[in-house]
């Protein structure tokens, strides 16, 4: 009589007791749960040995591979000091030391760090502390928000009302506060000829036109910077960053830059907003900022915001709190991966990683059913020519036959890898995502 294995038990509990985020458990019926047992590096093991090339940083978390040797090191050593205490009226040398090194990453520019558990709490940290800014600062009537169609940031109330991914928002519509929408500068949507920075500028004047009729009911213009990840990898150049930000000075509100994804040198610079020069109001980062390995987010803001709250009256304090605000061994794991960004020089090292992967991936980007191949830093995306809509759950299964996980966005395939991805491996996720699209059905 044949026993179960370790991966069919596993399996079964998890089906009778976990609710799976994002997802439809009755599909789970013909698409088995992924048991994982361990991970090294880029890749994933299950019970029974099979391995998963995970080309996607488990959510666009993993920065340099599972089971970091360094990372486990420092959370070993914090371990044995101090796991947690409450930030409120307590402090702690992790937490301290990280927002210190995160200030002088921005040049000193955003110096005050409020810390929170996930990108969707970074996202409500900043909405309200704009809000409650406007408030103590004598205009209340700035309340509003603006977000480009096709944003994500987040399924939390605050965070799905600036949300524009019909998928997560249109059940929760009733309980949403309204919020304006004005054009994304996604390149796959300009005219035949135009330029992605034409484009851009196109789209910045929609925002302009937008902030010259409301800008004195809006407290905060909320973006996602070069990469809008859930509406399909949409990429976009930074002169419109240039210009939301001219405008919100101009218009007197903030600009939020939700660098949940992006931060962390995903897009060829440490902060994505670098590359256009600029510095918002309020930096939104969490994901990566852990290497993949704990929960954290953290909301970086100015002085003169920080200053707005500062008073007698608790009435003006910004009250807003998470029982495990600054986690000791969470903030000692973002230590951690910045020293790796430090002793790897991992910036640079991207840049020539990200080269032979754009390299490695010329025949794929040649495939006659692949339109809009694009890149920006270590994040690669194309559309697939296909009328099927079960492709994307088909590619994901087909994909994990051939050792890869990949999790495509309807019809777009994207690959964000853990930076220590190798050259074999490289070669690797190249040859079977085009073996794979080329065997897809029509």
């Amino acid at each position: 009589m044949q026993t179960s294995s370790r991966n069919d038990v596993l399996l079964k509990r998890s089906l009778a007791a976990v609710w799976h985020p994002c997802t439809q458990m009755k599909q789970h019926e013909t698409l088995p749960l992924v048991p994982i047992a361990r991970g090294e590096g880029c890749w994933l093991y299950d019970f029974d040995g099979r391995r998963y090339l995970d080309a996607i940083g488990s959510w666009w978390v993993n920065l340099f591979g599972h089971g970091n040797a360094r990372i486990n090191a420092a959370l070993t050593d914090q371990l044995g000091k101090l796991e947690h205490v409450m930030l409120a009226g307590f402090t702690h040398e992790p937490v301290v030391a990280l927002s210190e090194r995160l200030a002088r990453l921005t040049g000193g520019a955003l110096g005050h760090c409020f810390y929170g558990s996930d990108g969707a709490s970074a996202t409500e940290i900043a909405l309200k502390m704009s809000f409650h800014y406007w408030r103590n600062s004598g205009k209340p009537q700035k309340t509003d928000f603006v977000s480009l169609a096709g944003s994500y940031h987040g399924e939390t109330i605050g965070a799905l009302s600036v949300t524009d991914v019909p998928l997560f928002r249109d059940a929760y519509a009733p309980l949403l506060r309204v919020s304006a929408r004005v054009p994304s500068p996604d390149w796959r949507l300009a005219d035949p000829g135009e330029s992605p920075r034409d484009f851009a500028i196109r789209c910045a004047g929609a925002l302009e036109q937008h902030l010259e009729r409301h800008h004195a009911h809006t407290a905060a213009l909320i973006v996602e910077p070069l990469v809008q990840g859930a509406v399909g990898m949409a990429m976009h150049d930074a002169e419109y960053l240039r210009r939301a930000r001219a405008l919100c000075d101009r218009y007197g509100m903030h600009l939020i830059a939700d660098e949940i994804m992006v931060g962390c040198g995903r897009t060829g610079t440490f902060f994505a907003h670098e590359q256009a020069g600029i510095t918002p109001d309020f930096l939104c980062l969490s994901k990566g900022i852990t290497g993949g390995y704990l929960p954290l987010s953290v909301v970086m803001t100015r002085d003169a915001v920080y200053g707005a709250f500062y008073d007698d009256a608790v009435t003006r304090a910004f009250l807003h709190s998470h029982s495990y605000t600054g986690n000791a061994l969470a903030c000692r794991a973002a230590l951690a991966t910045l020293d790796i960004f430090d002793e790897d020089d991992v910036v640079n090292t991207n840049r020539e990683k990200g080269a032979r992967i754009s390299a490695a991936a010329r025949e794929l980007a040649a495939h006659p059913r692949i339109t809009n191949f694009r890149n920006t830093g270590m994040i690669w995306a194309f559309e697939v020519t296909t009328a099927d809509p079960a492709f994307g759950r088909r590619l994901f299964q087909a994909a994990l036959e051939r050792e890869l996980l990949l999790r495509p966005i309807g019809s777009t395939v994207y690959f964000m890898p853990p930076y220590v991805i190798s050259d074999e491996e490289i070669a690797l996720l190249a040859e079977r995502t085009l073996d794979l699209i080329a065997g897809m059905p029509d």
